[in-house]
């Protein structure tokens, strides 16, 4: 019928729906590509075109032990037989059964370039050798005892195997990848031995838990090796098909003279080399990581071995821990374990891919001792004819001499009837082959006569004869034990065990992947030694920590030494000590605070710059940090701490430490100025409810009130109260906390006039005991102005008062003096460190500077140079050896000390709330 008989004629035409159609063709595509394409079968663990390559190289003869042959043979004979496919896609998944970085167990011998890790691709097939590896054959092993289903090729003109009868699981050992249509999957690589010792386990007790498999086999076995960090991910996989594995590269650290080396010696599975160098040099270029002078390959056939060159003040945990982080030195396998069972795609446990295995591997045994019992029957049938003729040779001889043809000779054999008495004792051997004889004669079977007219003159012997019974008994326990096989389910498993045993023994090999802890929960700082450090703040948002211990002590007046390096207009700002493990809070002109340990800063000698806080901190357009507060680094003790903000118009709020117990990474709120205002924060500092607030101002004046003045306030964003009434051009440029300490006003007169730091004659009228706990409780602050005069006085100067008022004289002279720079407590047994806006920087003793006056004019502590002006003061504490004194830069003078007070002492104002 032609195609216009067909349109002339309607009734011939069936009216079919396009979506039904496209439903049904797309439905038909995917089910192609998922079952006959994409995904492995659980069995034998293979793709269809990974089945192909080794069943061709078996039939094609390019075995193990034999010459190698061209590859572009082998993909011809696959392509041209079994998958009609491009020749690239066949050779691209040979070659990579040959990659001993790609599979765990390659099952490809090659010769040539097969590519490398970097990864380079393969030589052109035309250019390469292959043949079958070894380990290959314990898959093909037993194929041509249809052992397995075979199914025609893709025109019918050959066959082809369905699954290979594999000795061992391959899908777990060599693993599996593939993106089908609306799935995929993922399936690492294990260990042979160990996924084998799972199998015999399973054997042993079907009941067997996932839990119990992971004691035989812990996780993934990796060809590239690494370290699986925790057990976590691998858990999740086995039990549910599902599991992000997170892999970290294996390294040592090397000593080169003054510099080490980090020195990557494994890398995570599917990584390729070169890629990681250039990620992990663009990662050091972008300060991702820092401290790497300089990164290089030098891979050799020995190995993987990536060199990272660290710079002098690089410590090596804190790169290793950014390499983590920020480049895929680690990385996640994301297990998908998605494979072929019953026709269908399934997601599979560890416990479901054991149990299949084993399951299939019954049936192979099964299917191969009924072929093989068959095969022994038919080939004791023969035995027992050929015993015939031979013990009735003469007889036979007469009959085939007596025939005119060979077709007369064949049909008098197949008539004649022979006696059993004489051949008795071999129908014994192979009862279960001869269950049809009866009576006392024998009568051949077509196969018997063909093969009696087949025999060799050589075997009518005695010596034949006695050949041919030592065969047939030998078949007889073969057939004995086949039966045994199939009809006995123990002895079954007992074989199972024997095979898997085998290739075990053979082809297994040391884990490569190791399994460490998980990182789970661990804080780099974990890794870091905890050393105290000096953290320096410029003007223009430059930070640094740099170790203590590279500043030595010198006499107050000395000239310093350089502290940092900055840019002309830039000055140093902040600066104070602390230990590498400490939590340091950033608050912003903003009024937003941020959250760093101070080991995440960056580290630099004296004389470096720093890196811009923007760099370390989410910062917005003109926001800049202002205030930098380091916290206590054992949380416990935060649950009576408050926060105390000072601004510098004299406002100041009281928050609980919980408010910022917990903050972002994108920084918090933390406290709000009113609109339009050019307030500033200017000091936050730690307290408790019995501590003493003392604001300092820019004049000269100094105001001290009780903390408790200033009631606590549950909001992050209010304005606070007043503090401080300024004067004209003044404000508050310190916030210090100081002890309580409950004694009336006589009493404080009475010790400062009798107090053991005092010059010349002491008027002592309190008690022994009581001016011990005077001097016990006694605190000293510190004044620092920015021509480099400062001075030390008792915080019993500083009467406390409320808050809200303008406060006492804190020091004198500023004409000669500059205005005030910082004022805070600081004691003997504690060190000095001033900065300059030129940079450089004096560090000495606090007992250098005398105790005087809380109105004299001060002494010099800091030999400034015209047009230079201290800007930043801290207190460090002094430990036994860094007693380093530089005498070469004497004592200077102490200046006149003006004795008592001025009498200017003026009242408090009122506490204006907001």
């Amino acid at each position: 019928m032609t195609d216009e008989t067909v349109l002339a004629d309607p009734s011939n035409i069936t009216p079919i729906s396009i979506v039904d159609e496209m439903k049904t063709s797309y439905l038909d595509y995917a089910m192609s590509v998922i079952v006959a394409r994409a995904l492995p079968d659980v069995r034998d663990g293979l793709k269809p075109v990974h089945r192909r390559i080794l069943y061709a190289a078996q039939e094609g003869g390019y075995l193990p032990g034999k010459a190698y042959r061209k590859s572009a043979r082998l993909v011809g004979d696959v392509m041209g037989k079994y998958h009609p496919h491009g020749d690239s896609s066949i050779y691209d998944a040979m070659a990579r059964m040959a990659q001993d970085w790609a599979m765990r167990v390659p099952l490809i011998d090659g010769q040539g370039n097969f590519g490398s890790m970097d990864p380079d691709p393969p030589a052109a097939m035309r250019y390469t050798e292959a043949r079958l590896a070894r380990v290959a054959m314990a898959l093909l092993d037993d194929i041509d005892k249809e052992t397995v289903d075979f199914v025609d090729n893709y025109d019918g003109s050959e066959s082809e195997p369905s699954v290979l009868p594999a000795r061992f699981p391959n899908l777990l050992v060599n693993g599996a990848g593939g993106i089908a249509v609306g799935m995929a999957t993922n399936i690492p690589p294990h260990n042979l031995g160990e996924v084998i010792n799972a199998c015999l386990a399973y054997i042993e007790n079907g009941a067997i838990t996932i839990d119990e498999l992971m004691e035989i086999v812990p996780g993934p076995d990796f060809p590239t090796g690494g370290t699986i960090l925790g057990r976590s991910g691998c858990r999740s996989a086995y039990q549910n098909g599902r599991g992000s594995i997170m892999v970290r590269s294996k390294y040592v650290t090397e000593q080169r003279g003054e510099r080490r080396s980090i020195v990557l010696t494994e890398i995570p599975y599917q990584q390729g080399k070169n890629r990681l160098v250039e990620l992990i040099a663009e990662a050091a270029k972008e300060k991702r990581v820092e401290g790497v002078s300089d990164i290089r390959d030098e891979s050799s056939r020995e190995g993987v071995r990536i060199v990272i060159d660290l710079k002098r003040d690089a410590t090596p945990e804190v790169v290793l821990n950014q390499l983590w982080r920020n480049t895929p030195a680690q990385s996640s396998f994301a297990a998908n374990m998605l494979a072929i069972r019953g026709g269908r795609p399934e997601l599979l446990n560890l416990r479901d891919i054991v149990e299949a295995f084993v399951r299939f591997r019954e049936e192979v045994i099964t299917r191969r001792s009924k072929f093989e019992l068959a095969k022994a029957r038919d080939r004791a049938h023969i035995l027992l004819g050929l015993v015939i003729a031979v013990t009735n040779l003469d007889e036979v001889v007469k009959i085939i001499r007596g025939s005119p043809s060979p077709a007369v000779a064949r049909e008098r054999l197949l008539m004649r009837e022979w006696p059993i008495a004489e051949i008795a004792s071999y129908i014994r051997l192979v009862e279960a082959v001869e269950t049809e004889i009866t009576g006392d004669v024998y009568r051949l079977s077509d196969i018997q006569v063909r093969a009696i007219l087949d025999l060799r003159l050589h075997r009518l012997t005695g010596l034949g004869r006695d050949e041919i019974g030592d065969e047939l008994a030998k078949l007889a326990e073969t057939i004995a034990e086949l039966l045994e096989i199939l009809g006995n389910r123990a002895k079954l498993y007992e074989v199972m065990v024997e095979e898997l045993t085998a290739v075990r023994d053979q082809y297994a090999t040391p884990r490569r992947t190791e399994i460490a802890a998980a990182a789970d929960g661990i804080e780099d700082e974990d890794l870091i030694e905890r050393e105290d450090m000096v953290v320096t703040v410029t003007l223009e948002g430059y930070i640094k920590r740099t170790p203590l211990d590279t500043f030595r002590a010198q006499r107050r007046g000395g000239k310093g030494r350089a502290g940092m390096a900055t840019k002309d207009e830039d000055i140093i700002t902040n600066l104070f000590v602390t230990s590498t493990h400490t939590p340091v809070l950033f608050f912003s002109n903003h009024g937003k605070v941020y959250r760093l340990k101070v080991w995440r800063l960056p580290e630099g000698g004296p004389a470096t710059k720093g890196r811009p806080m923007i760099n370390l901190l989410p910062l917005a357009n003109g926001e800049t940090i202002s205030t930098v507060l380091p916290l206590p680094e054992d949380e416990n003790e935060w649950g009576a701490l408050h926060v105390m903000f000072a601004t510098a118009k004299g406002s100041v709020r009281r928050n609980s430490m919980d408010a910022f117990a917990n903050i972002r990474s994108s920084g918090k709120i933390a406290m709000k100025f009113e609109e339009g205002s050019d307030d500033r924060l200017i000091g936050v500092s730690l307290l408790t409810e019995d501590d003493d607030v003392l604001l300092a101002t820019r004049q000269g004046k100094a105001i001290r009130f009780a903390a408790t003045d200033v009631r606590e306030f549950q909001s992050r964003d209010s304005t606070g109260v007043r503090g401080a009434r300024l004067g004209e051009d003044d404000e508050v440029i310190s916030l210090s906390v100081l002890r309580a300490f409950d004694a009336t006003t006589e009493e404080r007169d009475a010790y400062l006039k009798a107090a053991p730091w005092k010059d010349g004659e002491r008027e002592v009228t309190l008690s022994p005991e009581r001016m011990a706990e005077f001097a016990d409780n006694e605190e000293f602050i510190l004044t620092v102005c920015a021509n480099g005069y400062g001075k030390r006085s008792s915080a019993y100067e500083y009467r406390k008062t409320n808050r809200g008022g303008q406060g006492i004289t804190n020091i004198d002279n500023l004409k000669r003096n500059g205005p005030v720079v910082a004022s805070f407590p600081a004691h003997n047994g504690e060190q000095l460190m001033l900065v300059t806006d030129q940079a450089k920087l004096i560090r000495m003793s606090v007992g250098d500077t005398r105790v005087i006056g809380r109105n004299a004019s001060g002494v010099k502590l800091f030999d400034v140079a015209d047009n230079e002006h201290v800007v930043s003061a801290a207190r460090i504490e002094e430990s036994e050896d860094e007693a380093e004194v530089d005498l070469a830069d004497g004592p200077v003078a102490d200046a006149p000390t003006p004795d008592g007070d001025t009498g200017e002492d003026l009242a408090a104002g009122p506490a204006d709330d907001e």
